[in-house]
C-alpha cells in the first residue's frame, strides 16, 4: 500500500456486508443503509433500499456543490440557490466488466450562462476531489444552466 499524496483533513470510514444485497454504514453511524440490486440489473429491487450508485450520486453532487461555492467565493461571485443534480449510471463496459457514467447538471440562477459555465468548469477541472478521483476513469458530461 502506498502513502497518501494528500494530507488528510478528515477521513470517513464505511463498512459493508453482503455487497449489493447487503448493508452499508459509516463507523460514526451518520449513514446506515440497506442495499439491493435493482430489478433492471437482475436483482430483487427491494423497497426502501438503495444502491452504491445512489450513494455516489448524492456524495458527488454535494461535494461538487461545495467545491463550486469555494470557487465562486474566490472569484467574489454569488452562487446562492445553485442546484447540483448528479446522474450516475452503471452498465457493461466494452472491454468487459462494468463501469459508471456521470452527468452533472448544475443550475446557477444568479449568474449569466458564460460566467456559470466558467465557474463550473473550473470547479470540475481544479477543485472538486470527486472530479479529480474519477477523471479519465469514467464517462463524464457537464450540463450547465445559468440565469
Amino acid at each position: 500500500m502506498s502513502a497518501y499524496t494528500i494530507k488528510p483533513l478528515v477521513t470517513a470510514t464505511g463498512v459493508s456486508t453482503g455487497g449489493r444485497n447487503g448493508h452499508s454504514e459509516t463507523t460514526d453511524n451518520s449513514v446506515s443503509v440497506d442495499l439491493s440490486v435493482r430489478k433492471e440489473m437482475g436483482g430483487p429491487g427491494l423497497p426502501n433500499t438503495t444502491t452504491p450508485e445512489h450513494l455516489f450520486a448524492a456524495g458527488y453532487a454535494a461535494c461538487f456543490g461545495g467545491a463550486l461555492e469555494f470557487v465562486a467565493k474566490q472569484h467574489k461571485k454569488d452562487v446562492a440557490g445553485t442546484v447540483v443534480t448528479c446522474d450516475v449510471s452503471v452498465g457493461p463496459r466494452e472491454g468487459g466488466g462494468f463501469g459508471i457514467a456521470v452527468k452533472m447538471h448544475v443550475k446557477v440562477p444568479t449568474l449569466p450562462q458564460q460566467e456559470a459555465l466558467a465557474l463550473v468548469e473550473e470547479t470540475h477541472n481544479t477543485v472538486c476531489p470527486y472530479s479529480h478521483a474519477t477523471r479519465n476513469n469514467i464517462d463524464f458530461a457537464l450540463d450547465v444552466q445559468g440565469a
